[in-house]
């Protein structure tokens, strides 16, 4: 397997769970069902926050220098992210201390190739997913500069899934990595899905598409 293969076998696994989730009810489940754009934009900073802390956490103790060094500019990036999205907000916001069930799995991953395969492959699709209903939210709302801002992080979302490809084809040198990297990229979607579907089904909301 390479890099390549490895994203697209992820993404055929759970095309259910990532087209679900990149569904306009995404946000529904994100807001607790408030459509507002400062509701929108406080699951965003929510979401940027537990980024930062769980990089800032395995750049901190990563022995494999190269991959650190990935960890440390992603802790950066998401840093930076939260702030200009907390600048969009332009309100005071308490950030919780809880990193969420996705983020809590991906702490307790020690190994640099589970690492980078569920934080920054896993997560990464996930993300992207989410940053598209995000454009589309300010896009409807006729909210360019917004809607241009999560196109950046978009973009700077992309470029880290391929840093952690990148990582995984340099480190993966049997099946047997290939195959650890591709279950704990899967069980990231899987939990990210798994939360989103509990969510909507708090607001009476199936999460199946309509038929």
């Amino acid at each position: 397997m390479d890099a390549d293969s490895f994203r697209e076998s992820i993404e055929t696994a759970k095309r259910t769970q990532l087209d679900r989730l990149g569904s306009s009810k995404l946000l529904l489940a994100l807001t607790d069902a408030d459509l507002s754009e400062p509701a929108v934009l406080r699951a965003a900073a929510y979401s940027e926050h537990a980024a930062r802390g769980t990089f800032e956490g395995w750049a901190a103790d990563e022995s494999d220098e190269e991959a650190r060094a990935a960890f440390e500019a992603t802790a950066a990036q998401e840093a930076e992210h939260l702030d200009r999205v907390l600048d969009a907000l332009d309100e005071e916001v308490d950030l919780p201390d809880e990193p969420g069930v996705m983020h809590a799995y991906l702490r307790g991953r020690e190994d640099t190739v589970e690492r980078a395969a569920a934080g920054m492959v896993g997560r990464g699709l996930v993300s992207i997913r989410t940053h598209t209903q995000v454009i589309g939210f300010f896009v409807n709302e006729a909210d360019e500069p917004r809607a241009d801002l999560f196109r950046d992080l978009k973009a700077e979302t992309e470029e880290t899934l391929t840093t952690g490809l990148d990582l995984l084809a340099d480190r993966c040198e049997t099946d047997e990595d290939w195959e650890r990297a591709r279950m704990v990229a899967e069980y990231v979607v899987q939990l990210a899905y798994d939360d989103y579907a509990d969510g909507l089904a708090e607001l009476g909301v199936d999460p199946k598409p309509l038929c």
